[in-house]
């Protein structure tokens, strides 16, 4: 490494010098770095001839861009980190650019927000989890995954299909005393103990890692032959394992799309930007055997007026140079970019094999590459609107939120409304009927003052959806004006006319008659008002009315899980009630101890025996009634 910094700022006389060392360095590859009279660096940049490329700054200005003057005239030392081949001045390039973040280079944004799957292959019996965290362990790591929902999903039905261990020993050199309930429930095979071989288990990991990277052929392939083979030798409790596995592989498959019917494998990039030029979205759609199987996004800043190709040079460095898992065999681009070559080269030695990537010209591949660009620029739309609406409820100087006065107007109100509740009921067939209440503080939910509602049945026998909601707002404002609780600004109830008057006249008796209060409709958004009999219908991009959108989602959303929490509740309770010998007080130690119907069905009557006041007796009738007539699946 190779530095000079001089104590002023650059001058001809300082500027000249530059030159000189410029002049002195190697004509090897390598990687440079430009600081500024601080010591902050500017700029990384990699070059096969450090000589030639470090040079070439500082000639004359015409002919290059506004950026690359402004980085000349801040240039204050250099710094060179010769290495022996341009593939690894590219990687050099890259992990300084992260660790430095200067500001002349094109910036991609951190996505340590996204999970990774875990596989911690170092060790003798692999772990598998979700994480956040990257480490230099040796373990491998599958995303990030953007949709976190779905890996999820993925991941229990792996976990369904697999008897993967979920405890956190470090085997061998840590062993519990015993196995524990996932071995007597048959969710694991209890390697800590022996009772499954480090090669079997090994083989088991191979497969869900050629699962978890959207190669199930192969993996189907072996499980129907294995299958065959245990059906041969008489083994029918391991030929069933293996056809659940089978189903489980058909159910991960029904959840991906088919894109390519020709079953390719590769990954497709594409990007926008936006009009000013300064965000970048970029997205990688990853096709394996002919299915989409997951979706990475990433952005970049500091893009300003760098040319199309630039740009996706940069998306393609930061996608790939960090990763050292799963790189397919070809990637698809929109356009050649400048180190195309190095790319190739650098993750060709990385995989092993050869990695090619290439400008689709026609038929579904051109599709493909078509698809990634829209889905690059809806995503970019998605998040500017996301930022307009931030802004509309960001507080302006202290004083209300843009929304909160648009709302005001709208609904001519005296003051902007910046504290609103709104409430919602859901029922399904009459029964677990629940009521909601959100509050919302300047357009976001304020946790500690929701409330939620077991709805009573009244005296008149009437459960509609009006006696409902007049039931929860009374009651709601009945306790909230005895106990001197703060009162909203606004009333937002989910519904018509009819819920708005219901809403009302629970009001009057509690004595908050003068609070402001609207109902809003689900299928025309209609606003409804006390004072006027025509509805109000706003614009759907009016950020007043997505206030109240966002409140009612939010009450719905509230009202909806503790609806399920209730039915959940009652299915488990319904079923365990039904056996002779289970009160309620037995049903609740029961479910506190094994969670659910299917852990208590699986469970041995010495491990039922250990619940207080369950004998073995009671233990194998719990056991017997539960095998005689299956449970319905839990809600």
């Amino acid at each position: 490494m190779t530095g000079e910094k001089p104590a002023d700022r650059p001058t001809p006389a300082s500027l000249e010098a530059l030159r000189e060392q410029g002049r002195a360095l190697p004509r090897e590859p390598g990687v440079y770095l430009f600081r500024d009279t601080a010591g902050e660096v500017l700029y990384v940049g990699k070059a096969k001839s450090l000589r030639a490329r470090v040079a070439s700054y500082f000639g004359a200005e015409a002919g290059r861009s506004v950026k690359l003057i402004r980085l000349g005239r801040e240039i204050d030392s250099i710094e060179t980190f010769p290495v022996r081949s341009e593939a690894e001045a590219l990687l050099l390039e890259w992990n300084l650019i992260r660790e430095f973040g200067p500001r002349f280079n094109i910036q991609l944004r951190d996505d340590k927000s996204y999970p990774y799957i875990k596989i911690t292959v170092t060790e003798p019996f692999p772990r598998i989890f979700v994480t956040r965290r990257l480490e230099d362990d040796g373990s491998r790591y599958l995303g990030p995954f953007t949709d976190v929902g779905a890996m999820r999903r993925a991941l229990r039905t792996i976990k369904k299909m697999y008897t993967v261990r979920s405890c956190h020993y470090r085997m061998p050199e840590e062993l519990p005393p015993r196995p524990c309930l996932d071995y007597h429930i048959g969710r694991c095979k209890a390697p800590c103990a022996g009772l499954q071989s480090e090669a079997d288990y090994r083989a088991m990991v191979d497969d869900i890692l050629e699962i978890l990277g959207g190669r199930t052929g192969a993996v189907r392939r072996s499980v129907k032959r294995r299958m065959a083979e245990a059906a041969d030798t008489l083994e029918y409790e391991r030929a069933a394992e293996l056809r659940d596995v089978l189903r489980g592989l058909d159910a991960l498959e029904s959840r991906q799309a088919a894109i390519d019917p020709r079953g390719g494998s590769h990954d497709v990039i594409g990007f926008a930007r936006e009009s000013e030029g300064e965000s970048v979205c970029g997205i990688v759609l990853r096709v394996r055997e002919g299915r989409l199987v997951g979706r990475r996004i990433h952005y970049l800043a500091r893009v300003g007026d760098e040319v199309d190709d630039a740009v996706l040079g940069a998306l393609v460095k930061g996608f790939y140079l960090r990763q050292t898992d799963d790189v397919p065999s070809e990637l698809l681009v929109p356009e050649p970019f400048d180190e195309q070559d190095l790319v190739e080269e650098y993750l060709s030695g990385l995989a092993g094999r050869r990695f090619r990537i290439r400008v689709p010209a026609r038929g579904p591949k051109l599709e493909l590459m078509r698809a990634a660009n829209r889905n690059a620029a809806h995503i970019l739309a998605r998040d500017r609107v996301g930022q307009v609406e931030a802004a509309a409820s960001e507080p302006v100087n202290g004083g209300p939120p843009p929304a909160a006065v648009r709302l005001a107007e709208a609904l001519e109100l005296g003051t902007p409304a910046r504290d609103l509740v709104c409430f919602d009921v859901s029922t399904l067939a009459g029964r677990e009927s629940v009521g909601s209440c959100v509050w919302l503080r300047d357009g976001r939910p304020h946790k500690d003052e929701y409330r939620k509602f077991r709805i009573r049945e009244s005296e008149d026998g009437r459960t509609d959806d009006y006696a409902m909601m007049q039931e929860i707002v009374s009651r709601y404002f009945d306790r909230r004006v005895r106990e001197g609780h703060p009162l909203p600004d606004l009333v937002v109830v989910d519904g018509g006319r009819g819920q708005l008057s219901a809403a009302r006249q629970a009001m009057n008796t509690a004595g908050v008659s003068d609070l402001p209060t609207v109902a809003l409709a689900k299928r025309e958004e209609e606003v409804f008002r006390p004072e006027s009999a025509v509805p109000l219908r706003l614009p759907r991009t009016d950020p007043g009315l997505q206030w109240l959108q966002r409140a009612r989602d939010e009450a719905h959303r509230f009202a909806l899980q503790y609806n399920r929490t209730l039915r959940r509740r009652r299915a488990l309770r319904s079923r365990l009630g039904e056996i002779p010998g289970v009160g309620p007080a037995r049903e609740q130690l029961l479910l506190e101890r094994f969670g659910s119907l299917d852990i208590i069905r699986r469970a041995t009557p010495a491990q039922l025996a250990c619940t207080p006041g369950i004998g073995r007796v009671t233990a194998a009738s719990i056991l017997s009634a539960l095998a005689s007539g299956e449970p319905g699946p839990e809600a």
